[in-house]
């Protein structure tokens, strides 16, 4: 999470494919255009993403999505384990995240995630929060590992995220070896002084991996207008080289989390070509959370060979079916990152175009772990109780029907009901309208499961209050709506807005 600073799941699976021991060579790639690797990831680009693929991508993008919602459902922890994660006593000194925060009531487990072949990771503590944590990430990567990464859209930005785009059009996502992650400072809106700390960073992590500075990416989380004290991380890179392992995703996703609850992490196993490859991937995020990105930092790893055009068309296109569905708060930070590595490690052959036919399983499993992590973001929200899947159909287009899913999302009335269980349709409808977007008054509908509320652009003959009121009590629920003029649909997942959230925001730098 991202603050201003006071003046002054799809399914995890449980098969480990077999560790790979012998690095295997990287294959070189035709050199894309910058353009190619870097881009904004706006409607108008993703649909152009979207048809650049072959007609087996886009069927099985939709089938893939449907699955990991699915898989998402399923893996919902058992009342006893739900019993134990709301029973949970605040963070002790030395945990990760904020002290005093219980953990999330919709909170899910940490996946088991076997070793990615060519990723070593290490954490440590530079001292960036006054409380015992550890704060600090690094990764490094094999030689001829490929990039590719989607950003904010934020206005302001942040010195990271200037650093990882320019080299990432410097370097075209080629030979990317790696990663510097720190929470507890943003490092933006810092102007010149947060970019120099940006580069001496990356400057001391190449000499000691014997590599170029600009093939280390950075990220950063935490509070807004404070400049990176770099030499925290400069002068802990010794100690924190000498722990890295093939084997600490946990510990990754923990000493990245700022307000989160829980650790956040996703794991899935693909075929490419009848090779078996592993996907891995941790992300943050609870507050200030909103589509475009939602506010996160993502680092998602896979031992494939992708060379960096086809691997930015994916994130870019996963990205849109995934972190730009979710939604908390309706605000979206400066430093949203998400980061795809390739380290081409596996025996799988190496793939050069996002639409190849034997991407197929790989494609849906990305998607499905992406998805994944999206989710988590929104059961770690900020106070939250409820997890929220809000689907509006019969709009004029399907970016129509996303604004008027994203506007019930984040109206804090249709938020505030969710927090007190309370199923005011009519707020639902409220929102509907505000949108702005084309809708039939006599036409609109409006569902809690099964349940109608309002049928018709009329309160539904069988309504039902007291089944609806016992219906939005579960810790997860959906809302449907059909504003009957066209075909379009949309999906976002959000949260409610509870005492809590205030209270965490209230004192956040406290």
């Amino acid at each position: 999470m991202t603050k201003s600073p006071k003046p002054a799941a799809p399914k995890r699976a449980a098969k480990a494919a077999p560790k790979k021991t012998a690095p295997k060579a990287a294959v070189a790639a035709p050199a894309p255009t910058p353009a190619e690797i870097v881009g904004q990831v706006g409607a108008s680009v993703s649909q152009t993403l979207e048809r650049a693929l072959d007609p087996l991508t886009a069927a099985l993008k939709r089938a893939g999505l449907r699955r990991a919602q699915k898989d998402a459902d399923q893996g919902v922890p058992d009342s006893a384990k739900r019993e134990a994660i709301q029973a949970a006593k605040p963070a002790a000194a030395g945990a990760p995240g904020k002290p005093g925060l219980a953990v999330s009531p919709l909170a899910v487990p940490f996946p088991t995630i076997p070793p990615i072949a060519g990723v070593e990771i290490a954490t440590g503590r530079a001292g960036f929060y006054k409380h015992a944590r550890e704060d600090l990430l690094l990764m490094r990567f094999a030689e001829g590992t490929s990039c590719a990464g989607v950003f904010t859209r934020h206005g302001v930005g942040s010195a990271p995220v200037d650093w990882c785009k320019r080299q990432l059009t410097a370097t075209k996502g080629e030979d990317v070896r790696a990663l510097v992650v720190n929470a507890g400072c943003a490092n933006s809106f810092t102007g010149k002084p947060g970019a120099d700390a940006v580069r001496r960073v990356a400057t001391a992590v190449g000499k000691r991996f014997d590599c170029r500075q600009r093939d280390v990416m950075m990220a950063s989380t935490g509070v807004i207008g404070v400049i990176l004290d770099d030499s925290k991380i400069t002068s802990n890179l010794r100690l924190v080289e000498a722990g890295l392992t093939e084997d600490a995703w946990a510990s990754a996703a923990s000493a990245i989390m700022t307000t989160d609850t829980f650790p956040k992490g996703a794991y899935a196993t693909a075929l490419i070509d009848g090779h078996e490859v592993r996907i891995a991937g941790i992300t943050k995020g609870s507050g200030m959370i909103a589509p475009d990105m939602a506010t996160m930092l993502a680092f998602v790893a896979t031992d494939a060979a992708i060379a960096p055009a086809a691997l930015q068309t994916l994130v870019s296109l996963y990205t849109r079916t995934t972190f730009n569905c979710v939604t908390v708060d309706g605000d979206r930070s400066t430093n949203d990152t998400l980061l795809l590595f390739a380290t081409g490690q596996s025996s799988a052959p190496k793939i050069h175009r996002a639409g190849d036919r034997r991407l197929a399983d790989f494609r849906e499993k990305l998607e499905a772990v992406l998805l994944d992590l999206a989710l988590q973001l929104v059961r770690d929200g900020e106070g939250a109780t409820k997890f929220v899947k809000i689907t509006v159909n019969g709009a004029e287009s399907p970016l129509s029907a996303r604004k008027i899913a994203r506007t019930i999302a984040e109206s804090p009335l249709v938020k505030t009901a969710f927090a007190g269980e309370d199923a005011n349709w009519g707020r639902i409808v409220m929102a509907v309208g505000r949108a702005d977007e084309p809708v039939n008054r006599e036409k609109i509908s409006v569902r809690f499961g099964d349940l109608y509320a309002a049928r018709d652009g009329l309160v539904s003959a069988d309504y039902d209050e007291a089944a609806m009121s016992k219906y939005v009590k579960k810790a997860e629920f959906e809302v449907s709506v059909d504003v009957g003029v066209g075909k379009g649909s949309a999906t976002v997942w959000t949260c409610d807005l509870t005492k809590q959230y205030v209270a965490i925001n209230g004192d956040y730098r406290s």
